[in-house]
């Protein structure tokens, strides 16, 4: 048995098996499906890249998954071991490649590659090398999808997703980052751990740098509709803001901790990642805090700077921020937190 140039099974004597299996109804050419197809491709197979392919693939986010590395055999390993699962997922076209033409005419480009630091090697330096890696990485992307959504995944989110936009040339509302989406889950889990319900009730925010500087939005948390702090305070119930502190120290040093434990992060950011994806594909017009140009946003100002904001995501990319209520110390330090990443830009060079 052999194939035709167009795919088709057939058997020794030339004849198409595909019209024994299955008797056509109409002989015409069927029309074209209604629902257009839709492209995820995600660069680099390392563990995240990994646990955000398989979350895709599992939700059955998109018809057609593209995987890219520079380490082929690596490469071509992953993708056997999802093909080889086909008949427990939803149909998914899933191929892989070095070279990124294979990302051609995708509507979702994620980004996971990224250098790993070496012992003893600076922030800013490992920096540089990532920023390297991009100068290969993005253009191509833009090359091959220039429609496409580009969502950055790769650590340090925030400036990397910065570097992305430069490299990219495309407009900031089709450039996020995935930014504080995790970290926001992992506050709302520690919130409904404390008062004891479940975390999809809570609605709360982590915004600004995805890590050391990023800011808790205590002010606007609500559990089932209710804003948690005015109700307190309209109870005339006491709180110690050192608890909302151990709370928020908590969710910046969880990550810390799981590295420490098995050596990376994966299966969360792959949900992460993968829930963002479902909101700009499906045009959910959903609220996730993500990386994005933050200029002119509560007083931002001084340089470009892409951090995370509770932003409004649909087929479009970024349709839109939020307007929160900050405090004037949450809005302090969200400025503060875009100093710091203005900082390291700065010495980037770019």
């Amino acid at each position: 048995m052999h194939k035709t140039p167009s795919g088709s099974s057939l058997g020794p004597d030339g004849l198409d098996l595909s019209r024994i299996f299955f008797k056509p109804i109409l002989e015409a050419p069927l029309p074209s499906p209604a629902k257009r197809q839709t492209k995820i491709s995600v660069i680099g197979v390392g563990n995240v890249g990994m646990a955000v392919a398989q979350t895709i693939l599992t939700q059955d986010l998109t018809d057609e998954l593209a995987l890219v590395d520079c380490q082929s055999d690596k490469l071509r390993g992953e993708m056997l071991d999802l093909q080889h699962a086909a008949a427990f997922l939803p149909r998914t076209k899933i191929t892989a490649s070095v070279d990124y033409s294979s990302t051609a005419g995708s509507d979702l480009c994620i980004v996971t590659a990224g250098a790993r630091q070496i012992p003893g090697e600076s922030r800013l330096n490992l920096l540089q090398r990532n920023v390297s890696l991009f100068r290969n990485i993005i253009p191509s992307i833009a090359e091959y999808s220039p429609d496409c959504v580009l969502m950055i995944v790769s650590n340090p989110v925030d400036v990397l997703t910065y570097i992305a936009w430069k490299l990219s040339g495309f407009p900031s509302n089709r450039v996020i980052g995935s930014g504080t989406n995790l970290d926001s889950s992992r506050f709302r889990f520690l919130i409904a751990d404390h008062l004891d319900v479940n975390a999809q009730d809570v609605q709360a925010y982590i915004v600004g740098e995805h890590g050391d500087s990023s800011v808790a939005l205590w002010s606007s948390i609500s559990v089932g509709g209710v804003p948690i702090l005015s109700f307190l305070d309209k109870q005339e119930i006491p709180y110690e803001k050192e608890t909302l502190e151990n709370i928020h120290k908590a969710v910046v040093e969880s990550a810390y901790e799981v590295i420490s434990l098995k050596g990376y992060t994966s299966w969360a950011i792959g949900y992460s990642a993968a829930n963002l994806a479902r909101s700009l594909l499906r045009d959910q017009r959903k609220i996730h805090p993500v990386s994005v140009l933050a200029k002119g946003f509560y007083g931002i100002d001084g340089g470009d700077v892409f951090l995370s904001l509770p932003a409004l995501l649909g087929r479009g990319g970024v349709l839109g921020v939020t307007n929160v209520h900050l405090t004037e110390e949450e809005a302090d330090r969200l400025r503060e937190s875009a100093k710091t990443l203005i900082e390291v830009q700065s010495q980037l060079g770019i």
